[in-house]
């Protein structure tokens, strides 16, 4: 059952800031953003070594940047050790099982991490208010998820919850720049046109998800995204410092047997470690 004492901090939309930490400088950004994805592959590393395991969603409204921040956290990733899956509605016989089944069979392996461009957190958000699943059903929801999620968590698995919030009127700069490009108009749907007449009802809906699922060991992060560039940075930071929390990331020694063979067969001794 979901914690009914916690005592996280309540997510409001609204109240979120823009223009806090803005970057707009291209040269801080790709100063930034380069270390960043540094210490992003030495935490993969570390975890594909240690066989740990992480799973990062991703939620957030349509247009918001939710792919630009995946590309930039995955781009300098071994693709070994990670695998992006874009969720989208259910099929057939995804349906007539539990709603988190399908997710079920996308969790990390050992020394990996799931990257969920959308989530289990569907059923609190468009099934509710697309009335797409009962309200006993959306409502029951919030207590599964959290106990789902304590499953996984106290099995091991570190879990990031990223929610990325921009305003009515940037996103509706964004539809149109997807409507007067060519190459971005495959990205505006009618099911995103739809959901911003809803627009009242996901903010609802988002902040009650929030309230019902912000534990201390899985808080959801909502990152202001009217800035991309901003954006992108917050949510490296944000996946960085929850993801090396309590982990050692230094490098391991070299494997004893590798160290041997490379002195006898290459003649070439490894340096210690540090020099």
């Amino acid at each position: 059952m979901a914690d009914k004492t916690q005592k996280t901090p309540k997510i409001r939309l609204s109240k979120l800031d823009h223009e806090e930490y803005r970057v707009d400088s291209a040269e801080e950004y790709d100063r930034r953003l380069s270390k960043l994805q540094k210490e992003l592959l030495r935490i993969q590393q570390t975890y594909w070594h240690e066989k740990r395991r992480a799973i990062i969603l991703f939620e957030g409204w349509d247009a918001s940047g939710k792919g630009g921040a995946i590309r930039r956290m995955t781009e300098p990733l071994d693709p070994r050790g990670f695998h992006v899956w874009p969720i989208s509605a259910p099929t057939a016989e995804e349906q007539s099982k539990h709603y988190l089944y399908r997710f079920w069979t996308k969790l990390p392996a050992g020394g990996t991490f799931a990257i969920f461009d959308r989530s289990w957190y569907g059923r609190v958000l468009v099934e509710r208010v697309e009335k797409f699943t009962s309200k006993d059903h959306w409502k029951r929801a919030y207590d599964e998820i959290v106990e789902f999620e304590r499953l996984l968590t106290d099995d091991g698995v570190r879990i990031v919850k990223i929610f990325m919030h921009i305003t009515p009127d940037e996103q509706l700069e964004r539809f149109r720049e997807r409507l007067n490009n060519p190459y971005k108009r495959w990205k505006l749907t009618e099911e995103d046109l739809r959901n911003r007449a809803r627009w009242n009802d996901y903010v609802k809906a988002t902040e009650e998800m929030f309230d019902k699922t912000s534990t201390p060991t899985t808080p959801w992060h909502a990152i202001p995204s009217n800035s991309k560039w901003s954006a992108r940075l917050n949510v490296l930071e944000t996946v960085t410092k929850t993801l090396k929390a309590g982990v050692n990331i230094s490098p391991p020694p070299i494997n004893g047997n590798v160290a041997k063979m490379a002195a006898e067969i290459l003649g070439v001794i490894p340096e210690p470690a540090g020099e």
